[in-house]
């Protein structure tokens, strides 16, 4: 109890900070950051992806808008396996509660992962 107590704070401050970036997202997309090459793209919605923790539930929703607005599907993998598992946002309250070491090296291997789960996804999917 005096753990969560301790880290309340900070997960109250992350969780309104995540609320925010939420909301700017789609702005961030349609302001042009993609459509400048495919691993660009991929790095572009990785980046933005990583800035904003989601719920997967949600990720199938914002996919499909984004298919919708024209972005490719390397891009819309990376930015939602991004979304989902890297969480630069949360950063603060993981490394309060499992080490700062740990989360640093959790989320730089998530972010790189996110970029080859996006090319594996794709290519696997064009096989079929």
């Amino acid at each position: 109890m005096r753990s969560f107590l301790r880290l309340l704070p900070v997960l109250a401050g992350v969780l309104l900070l995540a609320g925010l970036l939420v909301d700017l997202i789609p702005q961030l997309i349609h302001m042009g950051v993609l459509g400048h090459g495919r691993i660009t793209d991929m790095l572009g919605a990785d980046l933005i992806g990583s800035l904003a923790t989601g719920q997967p539930v949600v990720s199938y929703l914002l996919a499909g808008e984004l298919r919708k607005s024209g972005v490719d599907l390397y891009s819309v993998s990376a930015f939602i396996v991004a979304w989902v598992t890297v969480g630069v946002i949360t950063l603060p309250v993981e490394g309060a509660a499992l080490g700062w070491r740990f989360a640093l090296w959790r989320n730089l291997v998530a972010f790189l992962f996110a970029m080859l789960i996006a090319w594996l996804t794709v290519t696997t999917l064009g096989w079929l």
